[in-house]
């Protein structure tokens, strides 16, 4: 365990066996703009909590919805959020954070507050798994190193279309066809299903214990708390062990380190394992590339699992068109196509740089990359240049920093010359700065034919919605 894993979530209370949220308890989450607290928001909100929340960062695409439903939210983290003028009948009788909080801010305001008066402060995954406890529907979680949020949301579609009305959380943004009025990260519904998005980072998936677990692949990511793969498939293989007993365990065993899980399963484990293997080719599947054909088979496992009719599978896989940020369409503009897309690991580019090649064959592809995190970036450099030095074009933004304390050990720069210096590099790879300034620096070298893919988890997403403006502005501009 590295020393920052030993950091995140220290004060928190660990994972407990989930429990149902109590109508009109007070409940206050930290960080409300996050696509899974914001999520953790409205699924205890509908399970009766008087729920609020704060983020200094301001609104998101994840607050929408929030808004919509009336929750109180704050742009700004205060202490008086907690103590709420000394009334303690005021004052939320839990809060909800997330865990890396812990770690870069150790003397919160809101967390000390909180400690002082004895107030229980547990991660947000816990209020999503007192969410489905509430309910009382079966738990399917989604987990896996790449494609969970896709395949949770394929699922979610699945259910849906085959009227099983299920509740949902999902770590992107999910259509308002699928969720109610708003987009959102979360469904309320009641239905037989309660389906999540199970993260391991840290830990965050302790607090869910599925009756069907779905594990898409596993190799080694997030090294600030994971020091090597066998870290990570430990992690895993200790996640599953703890599901409801007799739970099912739908495998991507053509994944080397899902194979690897099992086999250590398969002599001691009471659950039951459901390989998904199928031949993807026997099925017409609307997303591209070899990552959606691998995710789309564990959407027939899981299917099978459920009992759901072959006809409305066969539907949901032609038909769904995918979550936001997963190989988004932002627009295509003076013939500029512009994508938008949540992956931040070498493996997660690679597919998604292949999948754009099928889908726009012979184009020129600008690959335009915002790291997730020093530590990730300087310890998988060589990996994420590898990857990105098969573009035409790369321009690498500022590193997001998120959780991590120390922004000394490498920066964007080093990765673009890391990039540049490699055999096959077509150009030389930039480092234009903030993702504004990417945006800006993009706006005045892509031109007609090309393919933007932009990537990353922090704000990248600024870089695809900034570049459409600015095209569609020099398009009025040429009119």
């Amino acid at each position: 365990m590295t020393r920052l894993a030993a950091e995140i979530g220290q004060g928190l209370a660990p994972a407990r066996e989930a429990r149902a949220i109590r109508r009109g308890e007070r409940i206050h989450v930290l960080g409300a703009a996050g696509a899974g607290a914001s999520a953790a928001v409205l699924l205890a909100h509908d399970a009766g909590a008087q729920v609020s929340g704060c983020d200094p960062g301001g609104p998101s695409p994840y607050t929408d919805a929030l808004t919509h439903a009336g929750i109180p939210l704050v742009w700004q983290h205060s202490a008086e959020h907690v103590v709420q003028g000394g009334d303690p009948g005021l004052r939320p009788e839990r809060l909800a954070v997330t865990k890396a909080l812990t770690a870069i801010n150790p003397g919160h305001p809101e967390l000390q507050a909180a400690h002082d008066l004895d107030i229980p402060t547990e991660p947000w995954q816990q209020l999503i798994a007192d969410a489905a406890a509430t309910t009382g529907q079966r738990l399917i979680a989604v987990a896996g190193t790449h494609g969970k949020s896709t395949t949770t949301g394929w699922l979610i579609d699945l259910l849906v279309r085959a009227d099983r009305d299920p509740s949902a959380f999902v770590g992107a943004l999910l259509d308002a066809d699928l969720v109610g009025e708003t987009p959102s990260t979360a469904r309320w519904g009641n239905g037989p299903e309660f389906v999540v998005e199970a993260d391991e980072y840290a830990g965050n998936f302790d607090p869910y214990r599925p009756s069907v677990a779905v594990l898409l692949n596993a190799e080694w990511d997030h090294p600030d708390v994971f020091v090597d793969e066998e870290a990570v498939l430990s992690a895993f293989e200790r996640w599953i062990r703890n599901a409801v007993p007799g739970a099912t365990l739908v495998a991507g065993t053509n994944d080397p380190g899902v194979a690897k899980i099992v086999a250590r399963l398969k002599d001691d484990w009471p659950g039951i394992v459901v390989e998904a293997d199928d031949e993807p080719a026997s099925y017409q599947i609307g997303l591209p590339g070899p990552a959606n054909a691998a995710n789309a088979m564990a959407v027939v496992a899981t299917a099978r699992v459920l009992g759901i009719e072959e006809s409305v599978l066969r539907e949901s896989l032609s038909a769904f068109r995918g979550v936001g940020r997963r190989l988004e369409l932002k627009g295509e503009i003076g013939g500029v196509v512009v994508l938008d897309d949540y992956g931040h690991h070498p493996t997660a580019i690679a597919k998604t740089l292949e999948a754009v090649r099928g889908q726009y064959p012979g184009r020129p592809v600008w690959a335009v990359y915002e790291p997730l995190t020093y530590h990730r970036t300087a310890l998988m450099l060589d990996r994420f240049a590898d990857t990105l030095a098969t573009a035409d074009h790369v321009a690498i933004a500022d590193i997001w920093a998120g959780r991590d304390p120390d922004t000394t050990i490498t920066s964007a720069s080093v990765l673009a010359e890391a990039v540049t210096s490699r055999n096959g590099a077509a150009r030389t790879a930039s480092a234009p700065g903030t993702v504004e300034q990417t945006a800006d620096y993009l706006a005045e070298r892509v031109q007609a034919g090309d393919v933007v893919l932009v990537m990353g988890g922090g704000r990248s997403y600024v870089i695809a919605a900034r570049l459409v403006e600015l095209l569609r502005g020099q398009e009025a501009g040429s009119a």
